[in-house]
C-alpha cells in the first residue's frame, strides 16, 4: 500500500511541475532586440548655473570637484532639464529630465547619470527611469532604461546618448534615442 501512495505522490508532483513549466512558458515574453515596442528621439538641454544665469539655468553643481586629476572627479550636478522633440532649446518641452550626474573617473571625462523623464502632455503621461555611465569620449553611449510608470509602466530598454552641441561648461545638448523593448 505504501508503494502505491509513493508512486501516486510522485505522479502528482511531476504533473504539478509540468503544469508549472507550461504556465511559465505561456506567460513569458520574447524580447526582439531589433524591433522596439516604442521609440523616442528627444533632445536634452542642460544649462549649468554659473553664478549669474539664475533665470535660465537648468542645473547646478552641488559639490565641487575633488582636484584628484583634471577631469572634475567628484563633482555632483543636480538637474531639471527640458526635453524637446527637436534640437531647439526654445521648442515646447515634451518632458522634463530630473536627476543628477557626477564625474567619477580620474583619468578622463566620465559621468554617471540617474534621472527620471517626466511626461505630462496629451500624448504621454508617466515616467521613464534611466541610469548608467556616460563615457564622454565615445561618440555614442548607452544607458539602461530600468523602469517607468503610467504609459511606460515597468518598461525596459536602452537610451543612446549622442552629444549634439557643447559650449564648455555653460551649455550642452544631447540627442537621446530611447528604445523601449519591454512595454506593458
Amino acid at each position: 500500500m505504501a508503494r502505491i501512495v509513493d508512486k501516486y505522490s510522485l505522479f502528482i508532483l511531476l504533473s504539478f511541475l509540468i503544469l508549472l513549466s507550461y504556465s511559465t512558458l505561456a506567460n513569458s515574453k520574447n524580447i526582439n532586440e531589433k524591433k522596439p515596442c516604442k521609440r523616442f528621439v528627444l533632445y536634452y538641454h542642460d544649462i549649468l548655473f554659473n553664478g549669474t544665469n539664475a533665470s535660465n539655468a537648468t542645473s547646478a553643481a552641488t559639490t565641487n570637484d575633488t582636484k584628484l586629476g583634471n577631469f572634475k572627479h567628484g563633482k555632483l550636478v543636480i538637474f531639471d532639464d527640458p526635453m524637446t522633440k527637436d534640437n531647439h532649446l526654445l521648442s515646447p518641452p515634451l518632458a522634463r529630465a530630473q536627476g543628477f550626474y557626477f564625474y567619477d573617473m580620474k583619468t578622463t571625462y566620465n559621468a554617471w547619470f540617474s534621472y527620471t523623464l517626466i511626461f505630462n502632455s496629451s500624448e504621454h503621461k508617466g515616467t521613464i527611469n534611466i541610469m548608467g555611465a556616460d563615457m564622454m569620449d565615445e561618440e555614442t553611449r548607452d544607458l539602461s532604461v530600468v523602469g517607468g510608470t503610467g504609459d511606460f509602466f515597468m518598461t525596459r530598454g536602452i537610451c543612446t546618448f549622442r552629444t549634439d552641441a557643447f559650449e564648455g561648461a555653460a551649455y550642452f545638448r544631447v540627442q537621446m534615442d530611447i528604445k523601449l523593448y519591454e512595454c506593458y
